[in-house]
């Protein structure tokens, strides 16, 4: 498919290093390339697995090499619309990612999932139960959840099944990619720095589905404004769920009782409090759609039931970390924008000590601020945006705030604040970049100081 073509992989990162080593596997021609100048050749040909030979380069690429390059594979930080994409888009090069490289020799069934928040949670759960359906060794979960589909699909068989949680990043440079079924289980404002417009954010998010036919299923959440109008014009048949509505087709919360409706007729599935470990409407919609994903794969429904009644959150989002001196805290580290961040205080039942505040993202906070309600006693801000969302907090009346320049800081400040019967929550409602390498460093460090306190 490949072979001999010269392919372009940018960036070194887990992603980048996949491709490499499946474009060795597929004998390509390969050109290892980072845009970081601090970086030598030596350095990144180190990051080569044993065995992988590629031609490197380091902070800008060759002149010679733009006409000679047939294929680019570009790494999910790497936006589309950078010159040097640009330039060997106009060459003539195809422009793909990890996704469309990897279901070029994908031989078996794929699931994939986005959205902009719940897709982890989602993608785990549906995980786990297609292990139970088809077993563990049949069952490869990847993409954006930190495994790269590009060194799992030569593995893929005529009868296992892949689970993908894809990012808009990855779903922007998908070319033929068409999974048996899809789900986008909402779209909400969220890196706008790089998508620049909502209607452009929403229609990486589409891309999931564009290349699905009616043979296929993609399952839609009908209380979200763009999934909802998306459902009119999807070539897959669709499904929806509701956490707000019964539906005559598809998956509806009904009090407490998520319930399957098909034609009208209606069986209740199970209880959200007592049949479930997961906390939050967020959750309860998750569930929802882990269900019509997996009726859709032709799992059993007590299979379905089974697996999600043993189910417990996903490290970092909502995660119940412990109770010290009569105070809860909870591991919302995912909560990576004002949506995300709703859903967290939304799951809680206490007076909180809301923590908020890092990278930029070019976010608006109001919804988020709104969300308080009279559940957060006090906002603690640290970060990037910590000044922004303190003047979006007093804007709508709330001046509960303190200010952290550091993480331990602001913890040492938070335990101070709480009192017996209080919560502490980490959901910060922007990504951690610039403080932390990533969401999961930042809620380890939570936990790490939480689990370390004195009863």
């Amino acid at each position: 498919m490949l072979r001999g073509k010269k392919c372009l992989v940018v960036g070194c990162g887990i992603s980048g290093i996949g491709a490499v080593t499946l474009l060795n596997k597929m004998n390509a021609e390969i050109i290892l390339f980072d845009g970081n100048k601090e970086m030598t050749t030596a350095q990144l040909a180190e990051k080569l697995p044993e065995g992988v030979t590629a031609e490197c380069y380091t902070g800008e690429l060759p002149e010679g090499l733009y006409e000679t390059v047939e294929v680019v594979v570009l790494s999910p930080g790497v936006p589309t619309d950078i010159p040097m994409v640009n330039r060997l888009r106009e060459q003539g090069a195809s422009i793909i990612g990890e996704i469309e490289l990897g279901y070029m020799v994908e031989q078996g069934k794929v699931v994939a999932i986005t959205g902009t928040n719940g897709k982890t949670t989602t993608t785990t759960l549906v995980g786990e139960i297609m292990k139970a359906h088809v077993g563990e060794e049949k069952t490869f979960v990847v993409g954006n959840i930190g495994y790269p589909y590009t060194l799992e699909a030569l593995k893929t068989t005529k009868d296992s099944v892949t689970v993908g949680e894809l990012s808009s990043f990855q779903l922007e440079t998908v070319q033929t990619f068409h999974p048996a079924v899809s789900a986008i289980l909402n779209v909400t404002p969220d890196h706008l720095n790089r998508h620049y417009t909502m209607e452009a954010y929403a229609g990486a998010k589409e891309r999931i589905a564009m290349f699905q036919t009616g043979e296929e299923t993609c399952v839609l959440n009908y209380e979200n404004e763009y999934t909802r109008a998306f459902g009119e014009k999807c070539p897959a048949r669709v499904v929806y769920f509701s956490s707000a509505r019964r539906l005559e087709n598809g998956l509806f919360l009904d009090g407490d009782m998520i319930c399957q409706s098909v034609e009208g007729a209606v069986k209740p599935l199970l209880n959200i409090h007592t049949d479930m470990n997961l906390v939050g409407i967020c959750n309860v919609e998750n569930v929802m759609a882990a269900i019509a994903i997996s009726r859709a794969m032709d799992v059993p429904m007590d299979t379905i039931l089974k697996v999600i009644k043993s189910f417990r959150a996903v490290e970092h989002r909502i995660e119940f970390v412990a109770t010290k001196r009569g105070v809860d805290y909870y591991n919302d580290s995912k909560g990576t924008n004002p949506d995300a961040a709703i859903q967290g205080i939304k799951a809680m039942s206490k007076p909180t000590i809301l923590i908020g505040g890092g990278y930029d993202k070019h976010s608006e906070y109001d919804e988020w601020i709104e969300a308080f309600e009279d559940k957060v006693k006090w906002l603690v801000l640290i970060g990037q945006t910590r000044e922004k969302i303190a003047q979006c907090a007093k804007a709508h009346g709330f001046d509960k705030i303190k200010m952290a320049d550091t993480f331990e800081e602001c913890l040492a400040l938070c335990t101070q604040l709480a009192q017996e019967g209080d919560a502490v929550l980490l959901s910060p409602a922007c990504a951690s970049w610039g403080m932390f390498p990533n969401y999961e460093v930042r809620g380890k460090m939570f936990k790490d100081y939480v689990n370390g306190l004195k009863e």
